[in-house]
């Protein structure tokens, strides 16, 4: 495909025909657009130049896309410029959004040809979506996705490789393995509390990086750490406030210390430490 603009009606035909891009100024013009359209369920990737929230993603999904991408809005409070990202990542559709500094809000062409990728949610990234890709090419990328896009809820992947140790990441300290036993660091991000116990020291990890789940009543938000510690397992955790809480990388590249047991310490693990920092202490320890 050499074609990078979409023609004049706005439509971006795939070469085989199955899978078109549609760029619309607004999301409240997606009922228009339905009514006008005889597009197969699941054959769009709508480019709109909306904020990609909740609201405009209940107004896209009339549409059954296979993609989505908006504006992020700067983010915005709680998130609001880009949670309909997660709206979608629960219909398992892949949304992304697009720096607002780079476009104009309700210029559809505009964000075609100027907007630069900020965020993804999870079936985006499977597909191939990056921050940084420019619509065109992240829209090319969504074309030509496979139908089912599979996503590994895990996200596990090994960050860091010691001598002898590595650190991996994680969604859930349930997601650990047992070749994770007395090997590798755990960088996950659930809480720290009392539940966690159990998978602490059923899997027994040299040693893991949890989030604190913003501590709540009693600490309970790091609970487990005590038990971990008795156990012979050094632990720490991670301000939620500095880390996504079921992101294990944003532990990882995230995550500022904001707890640690009597054995973490002794590994030279502290408070107000970054968790990377931290997760290579332990696996040197």
């Amino acid at each position: 495909m050499t074609e990078t603009k979409p023609p004049e009606n706005r439509f971006f035909p795939l070469n085989s025909g199955e899978r078109r891009v549609v760029v619309l100024d607004s999301a409240t013009h997606a009922h228009r657009h339905a009514a006008n359209s005889k597009a197969a369920a699941r054959s769009e990737v709508v480019v709109n130049a909306s904020y990609a929230g909740v609201y405009c993603a209940r107004l896209l999904q009339e549409l059954n896309p296979f993609a989505t991408i908006g504006l992020d809005c700067g983010i915005g409070k709680d998130g609001a410029g880009i949670a309909g990202l997660w709206f979608f990542e629960a219909l398992e559709v892949p949304a992304a959004a697009v720096r607002i500094d780079d476009v104009q809000h309700g210029n559809g062409a505009d964000l075609w040809e100027n907007g630069t990728i900020s965020r993804v949610n999870a079936y985006a990234a499977a597909a191939g979506v990056r921050p940084g890709m420019t619509v065109a090419d992240a829209a090319l990328v969504l074309l030509e996705a496979p139908d089912h896009i599979v996503v590994d809820s895990t996200e596990r992947e090994v960050v860091f490789r010691g001598d002898g140790h590595d650190v991996v990441c994680t969604n859930s300290i349930a997601d650990a393995l047992p070749e994770d036993r007395d090997r590798n660091v755990l960088c996950t991000a659930g809480h720290t509390g009392r539940s966690v116990v159990d998978y602490v020291l059923g899997f027994r990890p040299w040693g893991f990086i949890c989030s604190d789940g913003a501590m709540g009543k009693d600490d309970s938000g790091i609970a487990a750490l005590a038990p971990a510690n008795d156990a012979g397992i050094p632990g720490a955790a991670v301000s939620a406030a500095t880390a996504r809480m079921g992101d294990g990388h944003s532990t990882y590249f995230d995550g500022v210390i904001s707890a640690c047991n009597g054995l973490a310490f002794a590994a030279g693990v502290r408070v107000g430490q970054s968790a990377r920092e931290a997760a290579r202490l332990l696996v040197s320890r």
